[in-house]
């Protein structure tokens, strides 16, 4: 690990990122291949009425983004909520927090591989899942150890690609419903309200289960907030991503799935087992639709990996920094990388790659299910720094320039909403091994962060918040 950083630099990360960089990351930062495939099973589980889970969803995320740029925007800081939760909460809350993070993008690397593995080994059936899978990885981490310029580039384009897909596949769903096409038609509204049991055909339970699950796929979006603080002008770069969310979430998730549900009928025995996206296009007719798909989904899997590799790397070097890592993991290189942590995140991630395809079943979704509510923990750490660090802003004269709407009222209602969103996942049947093996990992974590918070270190923090 050290020979990868026997050249240093000062130990600072470049900043790379040009303008469009972060702005084309925070518009495609929510963008998945759990859009293109995975909502089918959100949809089949709710019907029409998932359009309310997706809402209710994206009005967390937003407030949460709020609440985050808050922070961000008066502190930029690749830490980003571990250093503030850290500095508002306590050592232990960023310790905790930062790992728990980490280890869940570590985790999206094997997820993402996979799928990426799946796709190509249908193309070509010769060569197994898991060398697809391996080489994907071993690629895309060459854009992550020379430069973030590189890396900010890399995801640009595929961020491009994903954008330019979607408003393809609303444009096309509007133009069918509307009757633009000839020999493509769809029910419309029809179909939203009366056909197949009508908006709710399963009841508000299913609606609640879905929300819970569609809750994960919008994690991501705080990562703008890291990726800024590489960029020239931070705080800028941040309220400029977090005023965007809205329409961001409006545009890319509730129109893409009113789409679909316009299109598919909600109980469509193939819409969970192909995918939403490619189901509609089925539909509608469009030639190819599986392969196109595919293409998407590809691009859409690569960019999640290449993000989870920046993501992971970037909060263990913050952890290092701070003092809550290993020493070599907060260096950099000559170009501002931290190539120790990429590596070490990555040679994790490959290797949980490798041991998903050989090791039991069992085994590997034990894992998986270990990170299944972090999102949740990470909102919730947000909203408790936020409302601690307001209070130490204020107290040492900082201009917010950038606010939480309504504080601290609504700031207090994400907090209740998070913590009753566990409570469900703790009594349902399907969610409560994730919730449990999720809160079992952060209690493991804590009391570690508990034991090391005893040793004296120095805030490496424009900001003396020791006071919290």
């Amino acid at each position: 690990m050290n020979s990868l950083c026997s050249k240093e630099s000062n130990g600072q990360l470049a900043q790379g990122f040009k303008p469009r960089h972060v702005t084309m990351l925070s518009i495609a930062g929510i963008i998945g291949a759990g859009l293109f495939v995975g909502s089918g099973h959100a949809i089949a589980a709710a019907g029409p009425a998932v359009l309310l889970a997706y809402l209710f969803s994206g009005l967390l995320v937003v407030l949460v983004m709020r609440m985050l740029g808050e922070m961000a925007v008066a502190n930029p800081d690749t830490g980003s909520f571990s250093t503030y939760a850290d500095q508002a909460i306590g050592r232990w809350a960023g310790f905790t927090i930062g790992w728990l993070y980490w280890w869940f993008w570590v985790l999206v690397i094997p997820i993402e591989a996979l799928a990426a593995g799946h796709v190509l080994n249908q193309w070509f059936p010769q060569i197994d899942t898991w060398l697809f899978a391996l080489v994907s990885i071993i690629l895309l981490v060459i854009t992550n150890l020379f430069s973030v310029s590189k890396y900010g580039e890399f995801e640009f384009w595929f961020a491009m690609a994903k954008v330019v897909a979607i408003i393809g596949f609303i444009g096309l769903g509007f133009a069918v419903l509307m009757g633009w096409i000839p020999e493509r038609e769809a029910s419309g509204l029809g179909r939203l309200m009366e056909e197949h049991g009508g908006f709710a055909p399963n009841g508000l339970s299913a609606v609640v289960g879905a929300f819970i699950t569609i809750m994960f796929s919008f994690i991501g979006t705080e990562a703008v907030t890291i990726a800024a603080a590489e960029s020239s002008n931070p705080a800028q770069n941040i309220a400029r991503a977090t005023r965007s969310v809205i329409w961001r979430i409006g545009v890319f998730y509730l129109l893409s799935i009113f789409v679909v549900i316009s299109v598919v009928p909600w109980n469509d025995p193939l819409l969970a087992s192909v995918g939403s996206y490619q189901r509609a296009l089925e539909l509608m007719n469009i030639p190819h639709a599986k392969l196109l798909v595919d293409i998407v989904v590809l691009i859409a899997v690569a960019s999640c990996m290449n993000s989870s590799i920046y993501i992971s790397s970037r909060m263990l070097f913050s952890l290092g920094r701070r003092g809550d890592a290993p020493k070599p993991l907060k260096v950099t290189s000559l170009a501002g990388v931290p190539r120790a942590a990429v590596v070490a995140s990555t040679v994790i991630g490959a290797g949980v790659t490798l041991f998903s395809y050989f090791m039991p079943a069992g085994l590997f979704q034990f894992l998986l299910a270990s990170s299944g509510a972090i999102a949740l923990l990470v909102y919730l750490v947000i909203a408790v720094s936020q409302l601690r660090m307001r209070k130490i802003l204020r107290r040492q004269k900082v201009e917010l320039t950038f606010q939480m709407w309504l504080f601290p009222w609504l700031t207090w209602l994400v907090i209740v909403f998070i913590c009753a969103a566990l409570a469900v996942m703790m009594v349902t049947p399907e969610h409560r091994t994730e919730v449990s093996a999720t809160i079992g990992l952060a209690l493991m974590i804590s009391f570690i962060g508990l034991v090391t918070s005893r040793q004296h270190r120095q805030p490496e923090s424009k900001f003396s918040l020791r006071d919290a």
